[in-house]
């Protein structure tokens, strides 16, 4: 049987850089929370362990609140070995999306073991199971990673020195940060009809002006909060509550529960407060202007109380912040320009209406290949029988009642109806 999605070697590279990435992920946040607690920091520790608890929390909560919706219909054998009360369970012990990481590994190995035949491809299997691991990482990444580097890159501001480690563990995390947007990019890919020409030239420059963009808003919220620390809460809640607002008038319709659709609505605030991120389809172009407007005019706000702040205190204007603030904005307006190019040359011509002829076309192919599998199976299960009750009358010489249970294999794996819907608002 064809397989619905496509997993190439560089989709299974990816989901392994990606689990190593979150191993090493975890190790830098032991680091950090040691560090402080040497340096006696209690406040950017509790801020710390605040980030770390409240991301986690949230992304055990996506992973149950989607395990629930699709009636725990598992299908990896490792998400199959714990019951539904130990798997309860393991999202109490944070450790349930380390579940679904895993699953993501046996089928993406199982892949390449499988021989032809009827049911799933193991490849179709990985693919839509990816696909939520690809959503958790972005909702972890900017809940968690963002808010930290934040952290750590104006607490190096404050006290008055840039090492070459912290300034590496910076790159690092905005990179890994990048990776994750890039990834979940080729999630969305994988619903085109033309995902087998997803060249890496193009996730090259989706993570570049994705790393540029990130790393010019991170280093304006570190500049401002590294000079008016205090004033950094008041700035987050009000940009949050603002962009709430707009997440509430878009109407998001991607969770299957009211309580759910809250939940995500805030969690989309949340990662508008650093990067876009497309929830509906619609006049997109209008809507990434107004987002880009309105962060480049934060961004000026941020840096100037930054500049006013540290230049108040110097007997002589020193031009060095002066460079600073002009660099931060310039290299926002770069990454705007590199995402202009990626929009005109690698964006794939598409909306999310010829997404859903596609769909149309897709599940058409998948009912026939369903029916041609049922009616091979049947031809031979009839068989089968038929020399069953053939050997019963030669060895018996008489008429028996041959019941036989005919089983169908289970059908190809369904697509993922979450991530069509963010497809679908991605490619409008």
């Amino acid at each position: 049987m064809s397989s619905v999605f496509h997993f190439s070697p560089w989709d299974f590279f990816f989901t392994v850089l990606g689990l190593v990435g979150l191993v090493l992920d975890i190790i830098l946040d032991i680091v950090a929370v040691v560090d402080f607690y040497r340096d006696n920091d209690l406040v950017r520790l509790g801020l710390l362990i605040l980030f770390l608890v409240g991301s986690s929390l949230l992304v055990q909560s996506y992973s149950w609140f989607w395990y629930k919706y699709d009636h725990f219909n598992l299908v990896s054998q490792v998400e199959k070995t714990p019951s539904l009360s130990w798997l309860k369970v393991l999202h109490v012990l944070q450790l349930g999306t380390y579940l679904r990481h895993m699953g993501v590994m046996e089928m993406a190995v199982r892949k390449y073991w499988a021989h032809k035949g009827r049911g799933s491809d193991p490849g179709d299997v990985a693919v839509v199971l990816s696909h939520d691991v690809a959503m958790l990482r972005i909702v972890e990444a900017f809940s968690e990673s963002l808010p930290q580097l934040v952290l750590m890159v104006s607490t190096n501001i404050q006290r008055g020195h840039l090492d070459t480690v912290p300034v590496l563990k910076a790159v690092a995390s905005a990179s890994f940060v990048s990776f994750t947007v890039m990834s979940y990019h080729r999630s969305l890919r994988s619903f085109l009809k033309d995902k087998r020409k997803q060249t890496l030239a193009s996730s090259g420059v989706y993570f570049l002006w994705n790393f540029v963009l990130i790393a010019a808003r991170v280093t304006a919220l570190a500049l401002f909060a590294s000079a008016l620390p205090c004033y950094v809460a008041a700035h987050l809640l009000c940009s949050w509550t603002l962009l709430l607002v707009c997440a509430w008038s878009c109407q998001t319709n991607f969770m299957d529960s009211k309580g759910g659709e809250v939940l995500y609505r805030c969690t989309v605030a949340l990662i508008w407060y650093f990067s876009w991120f497309n929830v509906v389809d619609g006049n997109t172009r209008r809507r990434v202007v107004l987002y880009h407007g309105y962060v480049l005019a934060d961004m000026a706000l941020l840096c100037g109380l930054w500049f006013w702040t540290v230049t108040s205190d110097l007997a002589h204007f020193n031009y060095q912040h002066l460079i600073v603030l002009v660099c931060v904005l310039f290299v926002y307006i770069l990454g705007l320009f590199i995402k202009s190019v990626y929009h005109h040359c690698f964006h794939p011509n598409v909306t999310s209406k010829d997404l859903k002829e596609e769909q149309e076309e897709q599940e058409q192919e998948e009912q026939e290949q369903e029916e041609q599998v049922e009616e091979e199976q049947v031809e031979e299960e009839t068989g089968r029988a038929a020399d069953v009750v053939d050997h019963m009358f030669r060895s018996a010489g008489t008429p028996a009642d041959v019941v036989y249970d005919i089983q169908r294999s289970p059908s190809v794996k369904k697509t993922n109806k979450r991530m069509r819907k963010l497809a679908e608002s991605f490619y409008s």
